[in-house]
């Protein structure tokens, strides 16, 4: 039961970092959020590798 709570926390805290990172991009903090909860946030970092800066 333990395990399964931080092994959330860690997931959601990876996905809150990428989001983090991704404020200044294209999508923007929220856009990298739900898109690393929703998916993985493997597919997150990857996103965010490949968009660009906002203008």
């Amino acid at each position: 039961m333990i395990h399964t709570i931080i092994l959330i926390v860690i997931y959601i805290f990876i996905c809150y970092l990428i989001a983090f990172l991704g404020r200044n991009k294209k999508f923007g903090f929220w856009g990298y959020l739900f898109l690393s909860i929703a998916l993985t946030p493997i597919v997150g970092f990857i996103a965010f590798l490949a968009a660009e800066n906002k203008k």
